[in-house]
């Protein structure tokens, strides 16, 4: 047998790097059913608890009714609908940018703008812990491909002093998915106008969480087109709809619907989930009082499991990472915190550096004080236990 996959199956669980799926019998919440199981969910991002507002879905529903379920095509046939127009319009007012893209996943858009900006002969600078989807793209695109050291903009700033190519891209996470700190993106965008490089943000997991009206890393930062060009979120995570979007000056969208293989080659969004992003920025807009109440669940967790002595990360974000080191501590921490009812995933390599396996514990505006009491003497438990 030319590939002996059964056995490549074994050695990962073996190494504690076996991955196995979960099947939710309910809404996205505080709490889910989890195989059977009522549990406190504490790995959602769905960070504003928008993903089951009435709102969004009353929005959702109209818009099945009127438009169908799905879209019928790519965007450039005939899949782009009024509500997916209204969507980018929104979108581009709401970040102050001219234009907006809608792309179907935030893994197509990730690919497919780095690969339209940059190829062979050029350069791109990619943040070592940069999200899967950015690493992919800017490996595919034929450009040089430099990783420099996490957020260290002195590492950076080498790369491109000793760079000759004419078109470099700079690239990072806004928030980091799986340490949840954030880049120094005013240094970056310096950096980038300094070498005459451009600068490309993935937003994921600050749009609808940072900034005063919840507009993400670039209005936390202050950041315009022109010193921050290429911003890309998601729609997934904050908005707790579906899909992804860049935003930047009208040539920008021009390009990438012409040059990005991922939009130009994907069906669209069904109009539907379109529909329910609009009816999410709506809130994300007024969801001041949403901002409040998680930075306040976010400050009890920290301030619970600095006084536990848990190995947290610096991070002021939703996510809340807990160092444990080993696979095998990770899965019986996430396993034992399970059996107490609370749902935290164990996040292992090669999602993580070797010897950083992790709990990723996301906190939600949606998540009460007495949830998060319960899984900090969950935690404490596990503590006390050794596990």
């Amino acid at each position: 047998m030319p590939f002996d996959l059964a056995a490549v199956l074994a050695q990962k669980q073996a190494d504690g790097l076996y991955r196995r799926r979960r099947t939710l019998s309910s809404a996205q919440g505080v709490r889910v059913v989890v195989d059977g199981r009522e549990l406190l969910n504490f790995c959602s991002n769905d960070y504003l608890g928008l993903a089951s507002h009435p709102t969004v879905i009353a929005a959702f529903q109209q818009a099945a009714a009127r438009y169908g379920v799905g879209s019928g095509s790519s965007h450039l046939v005939c899949g782009h609908s009024a509500e997916h127009h209204a969507l980018e319009e929104e979108l581009a007012i709401f970040t102050g940018r001219e234009r907006a893209l809608l792309f179907s996943t935030g893994y197509a858009a990730n690919t497919g703008i780095v690969q339209a900006l940059v190829g062979r002969g050029d350069a791109v600078f990619e943040d070592r812990l940069n999200h899967a989807s950015l690493i992919d793209g800017g490996l595919a695109s034929g450009a040089r491909f430099q990783r420099y050291r996490h957020n260290d903009v002195a590492h950076l700033k080498e790369q491109l002093e000793n760079s000759s190519a004419a078109k470099k891209l700079i690239v990072t996470d806004g928030v980091f998915s799986m340490d949840g700190d954030v880049a120094p993106l005013a240094e970056l965008a310096a950096l980038a106008q300094q070498y005459d490089a451009w600068l490309m943000v993935d937003d994921a997991h600050g749009f609808g969480v940072m900034g005063a009206q919840g507009g993400g890393v670039a209005e936390h930062f202050g950041l315009g087109v022109q010193k921050l060009p290429v911003l890309m979120g998601t729609l997934g995570k904050g908005a707790g709809s579906f899909g992804a979007f860049v935003v930047g000056d009208n040539d920008l969208i021009e390009y990438l619907i012409n040059t990005a293989r991922p939009y130009i080659y994907t069906t669209a969004l069904p109009p539907a989930v379109a529909a329910a992003s609009r009816a999410s920025l709506v809130l994300i807009r007024a969801g001041q009082g949403l901002r409040e109440s998680l930075r306040e669940r976010i400050a009890q967790f920290r301030n619970g499991a600095s006084i536990l002595g848990l190995d947290l990360m610096p991070s002021d974000t939703p996510i809340q990472p807990i160092l444990l080191g080993s696979n095998e501590r990770a899965l019986a921490w996430s396993a034992a915190l399970e059996r107490q009812g609370c749902l935290v995933s164990a996040i292992r390599p090669p999602t993580v550096p070797v010897g950083q396996a992790r709990l990723r514990v996301t906190l939600t505006a949606a998540h009460q004080v007495e949830d998060v009491d319960h899984l900090l003497q969950a935690l404490a438990d596990c503590r006390d236990r050794q596990i």
